[in-house]
C-alpha cells in the first residue's frame, strides 16, 4: 500500500517527461530552449558583438554607437517598447546614440550651486518642488514701445502646396537679437528702478520651457550689489539659432568624416543656419509695403541711422513689459512682435430674402474686421532624416510629406511637428504670449529640391491664438511662470556675483554655477584686439 501511495498522482506525466528527456531537455518536462534556438540566438549575439566593434572602430565616420540622443537609450533587451530584434526603445537603435559634448566647458574654480532634475520637477517629485509657486503673475503693465511694425498680407493666407509662393531672400533687413545688458532701454529702466529681474523673451521663453529641450545650452545671469538679476546670453553662444528635429527620435546626426555635399547641408549646425534664415525671411515676406507701417513713440533702439551701410531695421516693435510675480519680484521683459494682423471673423449679419420669390431665406456670411491685433510670426522648415545618405529606412508613420498632407490634412502635420520640434514651438509660443500676441502666424516651408538648402518655397500660412496653441501642446503657462521663479528664487539667495545656468549635454539636468566675475570677458577683449588689428591694417 505504501509503495502505490508512492506512486499515486493527479495528473499523469509521464508523457511530459518522456518528451523532455527525448528532446534533450531538462527531466520532468521543465521549459527549455530548442538546439535550433540556441544556436540562432547565439548567432545574433555574435552580430551584435560583431556590429559593436565595427560600430566602435569607426565612430571617426559619425556612424558609431553614439550618435543618437540620451533618450532614445530605452531598456535593454526585450525592454519596454523593444522593436524586432529586441533592441529596446520604441523599435529604436541603443548603438545610435550620442554623447553630445556640454555648451561651454566646466572650469575647476567654478563653484556649483544647485541641480535640477528636470524630469522630477516636471512630476513634482523634486526636493525643489515646494520652491515651485505656479500662479499668474499679479500684474502686467507696458512701460515702453519701440520701433515699428507693418500690416500682414492677407495674400499668405491663400498659399497652398497647388499654390506655393517661392520664398525671397531678405538682403536689407537688419535683424537685432541684442542681449539684456546690452539695451540701452532695459539699462534705462534699471536705472530708474522699475524692475528687479530683468531679461529678455527669448531668453525667458527658454528657462520656462526648458523641461522640453534636448540639446545642451547656457544661460548667463548677474546678481547686483542692490539684489537685482540680469539673464543674459553669451556672445560667442548658439543660443538664437533654431533647432531642427531636436525633439524627434531621428535627429539629425553630426558629419563626421562624410565630406559629400548631400551629408553636409543636414548636419545639425548647417539646419539650424538654414532654419534661422527661413525663419527671417518669412517674417519679412510677409508684410506689406511700409505705406501701412505703424510706428510707436520710440525708435528702434539698436539702429543706427548714421552708419546704416544701406539697411534698414526689420518690422520688429518691441514691448517693454513689467510683470509683477509677486514676493516683491518686479520682472521687467523686453518682448517682440513681428506685425499687425487684422482680426476677420465670419459673422451673420443679416438674412437676405430673394425679391420677388418666396424662397427660405439665405444667410449670407459677412467678413466683419475687428480692428488691428498684434502678431508674432515665425517659420517652420520641412526635413526628412532620409535626406541624409546612409540614412536607414524611416519606420512607418514617423516621417509626413508636406506637399501631400498639407491641404488635406494639416492637423497631422502639425501634430508631428509638436513632436519633432516641441521645444521650439513651445518657445515661440511662450513668446508670443509674453509679448500679448492676439495671433501667432506659423508658416511651413521646405525646400524645392531635397538637395538644395538655399531655395524654398512658403507651401501654407496658418494662423493660431497663442493660448489655443498652447493648450494643443499641453503648455500651461502657469507652469512656465513657475520653473522661472524657481530660477529666481535659487539666485537670490546667492550672493552677488556672475553665474551660469547650463543644461547636461546627456541628461535632463540643469545645473548652476558660482562663476568668478571675469569669466566669459576674455573673449571679448581679444576680440577688441583683433579689430583695432584689423583696422591698423587697413590704415597701412
Amino acid at each position: 500500500d505504501s509503495e502505490e501511495a508512492k506512486e499515486f498522482q493527479l495528473v499523469d506525466s509521464s508523457n511530459v517527461r518522456a518528451a523532455g528527456a527525448q528532446g534533450g531537455g531538462p527531466p520532468g518536462g521543465k521549459r527549455f530552449v530548442p538546439q535550433a534556438r540556441k544556436r540562432a540566438q547565439n548567432a545574433a549575439r555574435m552580430r551584435q558583438l560583431n556590429a559593436r566593434r565595427d560600430n566602435q572602430n569607426n565612430n571617426a565616420a559619425g556612424v558609431g554607437r553614439f550618435n543618437q540622443p540620451q533618450r532614445t537609450r530605452a531598456g535593454g533587451r526585450g525592454g519596454r517598447g523593444g522593436g524586432r530584434g529586441g533592441f529596446g526603445g520604441r523599435g529604436g537603435r541603443w548603438h545610435d546614440r550620442i554623447d553630445r559634448q556640454a555648451s561651454v566647458s566646466v572650469r575647476p574654480d567654478w563653484r556649483r550651486v544647485e541641480d535640477i532634475d528636470l524630469a522630477k520637477l516636471s512630476k513634482g517629485t523634486s526636493p525643489l518642488s515646494n520652491l515651485v509657486d505656479n500662479s499668474s503673475p499679479k500684474g502686467v503693465e507696458d512701460l515702453a514701445f519701440a520701433g515699428f511694425l507693418d500690416q500682414y498680407n492677407d495674400q499668405y493666407d491663400k498659399v497652398s502646396t497647388r499654390t506655393p509662393a517661392p520664398l525671397k531672400r531678405v538682403e536689407t533687413k537688419e535683424f537685432y537679437p541684442v542681449t539684456t545688458t546690452d539695451d540701452p532701454v532695459i539699462e534705462k529702466l534699471a536705472i530708474e528702478g522699475k524692475g528687479t529681474v530683468f531679461a529678455t523673451d527669448a531668453i525667458l521663453a527658454h528657462l520656462m520651457t526648458c523641461p522640453r529641450s534636448i540639446y545642451p545650452w547656457d544661460i548667463v545671469v548677474q546678481k547686483l550689489p542692490t539684489g537685482a538679476l540680469f539673464f543674459d546670453k553669451r556672445d560667442a553662444s548658439q543660443f538664437d539659432y533654431l533647432t531642427v528635429h531636436e525633439t524627434s527620435n531621428t535627429p539629425p546626426a553630426p558629419l563626421g568624416n562624410r565630406d559629400n555635399e548631400e551629408d553636409q547641408i543636414n548636419t545639425p549646425e548647417r539646419l539650424s543656419l538654414e532654419a534661422t534664415m527661413i525663419n527671417q525671411n518669412f517674417t519679412q515676406q510677409i508684410l506689406r509695403s511700409q505705406k501701412h507701417r505703424s510706428n510707436f513713440d520710440l525708435p528702434n533702439p539698436f539702429w543706427d541711422e548714421e552708419d546704416n551701410d544701406g539697411m534698414e531695421p526689420a518690422s520688429v516693435a518691441y514691448r517693454y513689459r513689467k510683470f509683477d510675480l509677486g514676493d516683491g519680484v518686479l520682472l521687467v521683459a523686453r518682448t517682440e512682435l513681428h506685425g499687425l494682423a487684422k482680426d476677420n471673423k465670419k459673422v451673420d449679419t443679416s438674412k437676405i430674402a430673394l425679391p420677388g420669390k418666396k424662397k427660405k431665406k439665405k444667410q449670407v456670411e459677412v467678413e466683419e474686421e475687428q480692428g488691428d491685433q498684434y502678431m508674432t510670426a515665425y517659420a517652420l522648415n520641412e526635413y526628412d532624416p532620409s535626406y541624409a545618405s546612409n540614412a536607414p529606412p524611416a519606420r512607418p508613420g514617423t516621417t509626413i510629406n508636406w506637399r501631400e498632407k498639407l491641404d488635406n490634412q494639416p492637423g497631422a502635420v502639425l501634430a508631428s511637428e509638436m513632436k519633432n520640434n516641441s521645444f521650439k514651438l513651445a518657445k515661440w509660443t511662450a513668446q508670443s504670449m509674453l509679448a500679448g500676441a492676439s495671433q501667432m502666424k506659423i508658416g511651413f516651408v521646405s525646400r524645392i529640391n531635397p538637395k538644395n538648402a538655399y531655395e524654398h518655397t512658403v507651401l501654407a500660412t496658418q494662423t493660431y491664438r497663442p493660448a489655443d496653441f498652447a493648450s494643443q501642446m499641453t503648455l500651461e503657462m502657469g507652469s512656465m511662470w513657475g520653473i522661472f521663479r524657481l530660477f529666481v528664487k535659487l539666485l537670490s539667495d546667492q550672493p552677488e556675483g556672475k553665474y551660469v545656468i547650463m543644461r547636461d549635454p546627456n541628461r535632463a539636468i540643469v545645473r548652476i554655477y558660482g562663476v568668478p566675475m571675469e569669466t566669459f570677458e576674455e573673449s571679448d577683449e581679444e576680440s577688441e584686439e583683433e579689430e583695432e588689428d584689423e583696422e591698423g591694417e587697413a590704415e597701412e
